[in-house]
């Protein structure tokens, strides 16, 4: 929900602040006060393009900002971006300089507008009179579409996800295949050669340590016999002078018990000692200064070191670099085999997306029956008349870019039902209707359109190639009322099973729905508002009193002189001044006892 939107030095605003509540909020205000103004303020925020014009004349920049109720979708966005939450809340705001440039901040931390794109669908819907309706591309319209069905998307998604993972383990064996087959040679070379070297890991490094050995053997042997000859051989060795002492010791400990520890610990170091003494004699013993071995340990040092100049920095990345060759070269020999494999999974990957995207189609083609059908009689009891179409067809077949509508019922294109049951098995590309694999994504293959007819007699048309941004806001409303009140009606009746349908989020903005229409057509339209405004937030501006009286907040945009300067500001309206703004929309600048008497009967029969 949107909670506060301001502006500052933006076209003709000084300085504005609207604070909104849920339900529908209605902007009122004579024309020129800067309603619509703020709505482009908001689409601003929304990600729209900026310009210096905009820039208050004599400001040196506008500023724009406002803080929506925080969505979970909104926080994945902002994690996805490393911005950090704000409790409930994200605050955006855009500065545009006049020099064009400009600076976008979310939660107070820098931002672009690529990411302000991205919080749009969670955040904000906002039809402007000035947008360019890009933002209700085939994406809106099927994903529309999907919460007026109740469809998920689901199966679809993680079909798609086994078919790509299938397809890309296919294609990188396929395009390496030629350069494998170039390597096969090199992968020989280099799993022989070191296979042949018969590695063992660790092994340099004991080498190393025998080398070191074997090259001071006439030093390491002196060493340890002279610790030998003192410790324990010579007649003046520490194991001698042990003896002796403990033989004194254990006297005294035979007359005086304090000594037997003493002569306890002493017994231990003769011990020690001799322990030592045969480890050294061992050691020397073992000492082989054979001029061969000492060869043959450089030699065999000098052969892991250009091994691993070669495959790596150890004897164990040489031994990995080794089979990572021969698994290569067994790849190759299996080749035929491996491919088999591949193939086999990207067959059932295929049939399975097939099978998935041509049910979610059905019930696709379904639904939108009964949309157009629905949307058509709401759109025509907004004063307007229309013929309305929802086309679902193949992304890349010739139907996809029929812009005529012909076809069946609503402009649909509809195969029999046995040729679908044909259509969920037959390869891509085959004629079949199915379209290629260029066409299929997460959410199936289809090319969702609405087409509209706003005058007899002209043909079915994109309803994005509709010039009125007034006629464009009411079938907007239409549409949004009609899949509301669908999942209205489908939780009340108990038919919407699990989660399929999930609450939209989105605050819904309307910018002058109300053009070209009065009377009970307006009064048709504040019906749908405030029936639309019961399941999310709805902001709307109108200059009609048949539809401010369906308020749930009422908030009058208003322009004064100061200082030889024009300013606006916004003000919520309690009863009474919401009653006297009803009248002066009913009589115009002066306000009449009959006004506000029948202001306030139309605010009460709103309610």
């Amino acid at each position: 929900m949107l909670v506060e939107l301001r502006a500052e030095n933006y076209a003709v605003i000084d300085h504005a602040m609207a604070t909104l509540g849920p339900g529908l909020n209605l902007l009122t205000g004579e024309t020129g006060a800067g309603k619509s103004i703020l709505v482009d303020a908001l689409a601003l925020l929304m990600g729209g393009k900026a310009s210096a014009e905009v820039v208050r004349h004599g400001a040196e920049k506008a500023v724009v900002a406002c803080v929506f109720e925080s969505t979970p979708g909104a926080e994945s966005i902002l994690e996805e971006n490393g911005i950090d939450a704000e409790g409930g809340e994200i605050i955006l705001r855009r500065e545009i300089l006049a020099s064009g440039k400009g600076r976008v901040f979310v939660n107070n931390q820098p931002a672009t507008v690529a990411v302000l794109r991205q919080l749009a669908p969670e955040l904000a819907l906002v039809h402007a009179q000035t947008e360019s309706l890009a933002s209700f591309d085939q994406a809106q319209q099927r994903t529309l579409l999907d919460r007026f069905a109740g469809i998920s998307t689901d199966a679809v998604a993680e079909a798609h996800a086994r078919w790509r993972t299938a397809e890309e383990k296919l294609n990188e064996l396929l395009t390496g295949e030629q350069d494998r087959l170039r390597m096969v040679d090199l992968w020989s070379y280099q799993r022989k050669e070191i296979e042949s070297a018969r590695l063992e890991t660790g092994e340099d490094e004991k080498l190393e340590t025998e080398k070191r050995v074997l090259a001071n053997a006439e030093k390491l042997y002196a060493a340890a016999m002279g610790a030998f000859e003192q410790l324990y051989e010579g007649g003046a060795s520490a194991e001698a002078a042990l003896r002796a002492a403990l033989r004194n010791v254990e006297e005294l400990a035979r007359y005086d018990a304090h000594f037997a520890d003493a002569a306890q610990q002493l017994a231990s170091a003769r011990a020690v000692v001799g322990d030592v003494s045969a480890t050294l004699r061992d050691y020397a013993e073992g000492i082989d200064a054979s001029p061969e071995r000492l060869a043959e340990i450089e030699d065999r040092l000098a052969l892991l070191e250009r091994l691993k100049r070669k495959y790596g920095k150890t004897v164990a990345e040489v031994i990995a670099f080794g089979e990572d060759a021969a698994a290569k070269l067994a790849q190759v020999e299996d080749r035929d085999e491996i491919l088999k494999v591949l193939r086999e999974e990207l067959k059932q990957a295929e049939t399975a997306y097939r099978k998935a995207a041509s049910a979610l189609s059905a019930e696709r083609r379904a639904a939108a029956a009964k949309l157009a059908k629905l949307a058509e009689a709401q759109i025509n009891s907004l004063a307007m008349k229309v013929k309305f179409a929802i086309d679902v067809v193949p992304a890349d077949s010739d139907s996809a870019g029929d812009k005529s509508g012909s076809g069946s019922g609503h402009g649909l294109s509809r195969p029999e039902d046995g040729a679908e049951k044909d259509r969920a098995l037959a390869p891509a590309g085959d004629g079949s209707g199915a379209p290629s694999g260029a066409a299929w994504t997460a959410h199936g293959w289809d090319a969702i359109a609405f087409r509209i007819a706003t005058n007899p007699g002209e043909p079915l048309k994109p309803l994005t190639e509709i010039a009125s941004g007034g006629e464009m806001s009411r079938v907007m409303l239409a549409l949004k009322v009609a899949v509301e009140e669908s999942a209205a009606n489908a939780t009340k009746s108990g038919s919407m099973k699990g989660a399929k349908k999930k609450a939209t989020p989105r605050t819904l903005v309307f910018d002058e729905i109300d053009i070209g229409i009065g009377g009970r057509a307006a009064e048709a339209v504040g019906q749908k508002l405030k029936s639309l405004a019961r399941g999310q937030q709805v902001l709307c501006v109108t200059h009609l009193p048949q539809i401010a009286a369906f308020a749930d907040q009422h908030l009058a945009v208003e322009k004064r002189e100061s200082q030889g300067r024009t300013r606006t500001q916004i003000r919520v309206l309690d009863d009474a001044a919401r009653t006297r703004e009803v009248a002066r929309m009913l009589s115009g600048a002066k306000v009449t006892e009959t006004s506000l008497k029948h202001a306030a009967q139309m605010i009460a029969a709103s309610r």
